[in-house]
């Protein structure tokens, strides 16, 4: 099951929307002008006359305001609806002087008023994409009372030629606009359920938020709450004890009680506790390998009935570390778990470098089914009968992900269950690696 640090989002999920537009709006200006030129260019080729000062002042300021747009870009900052609406009617005017020179309302081209307003349509906001809609209108329909018509001898070549450029024209219209919707609408689609997918996990987060928040309520009522009958028990248990003195067999498993008691009011002592002070504690760390060792020991003194086989690897880096409690505990429910499943015998092992620490506990029980798997990590849920709360792997989960770590169980091909742990270091580690 794969978790991820909550305080972690790729970059492109957090990018400003208005700035995404932007980068949409220089692909198409940078297709828009692509194309003009090669329509441009052919008609050069065919020698047919046109206003070259006007074309290359149009295609040239497109040419300028991409430029701008790029050097744009590359500052990762907001990009404001205003500026988006500038850059939009920097093209309408640069479109209307290419048109102007060029035939106006007769020009096949001119349904490249249209690209302009369907970016306006999906990237700013309402009244801006109404108010640049009117001037392309406008622009338009000044076009068709004033324009510098085509020359005669361009008329002349062309029927020579038995070549219709308004059919041309419109052939090519429609083909690079099926090409723009197709590639601009997928891309808007795509941008959406990118956004559907983030608000989703916002909200997920959100809600898990809120069940730790009630937990974390939960545990602290409970620990007001049990406070005083555990002072009651280790009371009367420390009074049996002087009664048992002459009674060895029973005092040890009297022992066991009273050390069971001594680890629950700490359990409680800790939830009570400052979740921030292992952090300003950072002169107070252990070395990686201590800590797996205290792990491992307080683990065993609690549960001294199941045999523990710890294999520790002999990596020559041991990085100094937080002394996290809730890391501790984390690692203590799973031992927990494996040992409710496995009472005998319980393996770990512990394996790691500079920067990753992989744990691998297997037990030898019944292992999980596939129904079983799905539910697990989900609070509340367990599959110990009536014995459990359901709340162990879902708050292993949560502690690792706080520490950008993973956690999966499978059955093991041998049988029970291998619980695998990857944590990275870099957000315990006291003392960061020195870089060359």
């Amino acid at each position: 099951m794969k978790t991820y640090p909550q305080n972690v989002l790729r970059r492109t999920e957090l990018e400003n929307p208005s700035r995404r537009n932007l980068q949409r709006l220089f692909l198409l200006r940078s297709v828009m002008t692509t194309f003009l030129l090669a329509v441009t260019l052919t008609l050069f080729y065919l020698h047919i006359p046109l206003p070259k000062l006007p074309i290359s002042f149009a295609v040239g300021g497109m040419l300028i305001l991409n430029f701008l747009t790029l050097l744009r870009l590359k500052k990762y900052s907001n990009v404001s609806d205003k500026e988006l609406l500038l850059q939009l009617l920097g093209d309408l005017g640069a479109l209307t002087v290419l048109f102007y020179f060029t035939g106006g309302y007769s020009n096949p081209l001119v349904w490249m008023y249209l690209l302009p307003l369907t970016v306006a349509a999906v990237a700013i906001k309402r009244e801006y994409a109404w108010l640049l809609t009117a001037i392309a209108v406008a622009c338009y329909s000044l076009l068709v009372f004033y324009y510098v018509p085509l020359s005669h001898l361009h008329m002349h070549y062309l029927a020579e030629k038995s070549l219709d450029i308004h059919l041309v024209g419109m052939w090519l219209g429609f083909v690079v606009s099926a090409g723009i919707i197709a590639f601009f609408v997928t891309r808007i689609g795509q941008s959406l359920r990118d956004y559907d997918r983030v608000m989703a996990s916002i909200r997920e987060q959100s809600l898990e938020s809120e069940r730790v928040l009630s937990l974390g309520t939960l545990a602290a009522s409970a620990a007001h709450e049990l406070g005083t009958p555990l002072s009651t028990m280790a009371v009367i248990s420390k009074e049996l004890a002087l009664d048992l003195t002459k009674r060895p067999e029973q005092l040890q498993q009297l022992e066991i009680i009273r050390t069971q008691i001594a680890r629950c009011k700490e359990i409680l002592s800790s939830i009570t506790r400052n979740a921030g002070q292992n952090r300003a504690d950072a002169g107070q760390g252990l070395l990686l390998r201590e800590f797996l060792q205290e792990v491992i020991q307080r683990w065993r003194d609690t549960r001294p009935a199941t045999e523990l086989v710890v294999t520790l690897c002999n990596s020559a880096s041991n990085p100094l570390i937080f002394s996290d409690r809730t890391l501790t505990q984390a690692i203590q429910n799973l031992l927990d778990n494996a040992a409710d499943a496995s009472p005998e015998r319980v393996l770990l092992n512990a394996d790691w470098d500079e920067n990753l620490l992989q744990l691998r506990i297997r037990d030898f029980g019944k292992g999980i089914s596939d129904e079983v798997k799905k539910q697990l990590g989900k609070p509340f849920f367990t599959s110990k009968d009536e014995q459990g709360m359901g709340l162990g792997v879902y708050l292993t989960q949560i502690t690792l992900a706080r520490f950008g770590g993973d956690l999966s169980l499978s059955n093991h091909i041998e049988g029970g269950v291998l619980t695998l742990v990857k944590l990275p270091l870099d957000n315990l580690r006291i003392d960061k690696p020195k870089l060359n």
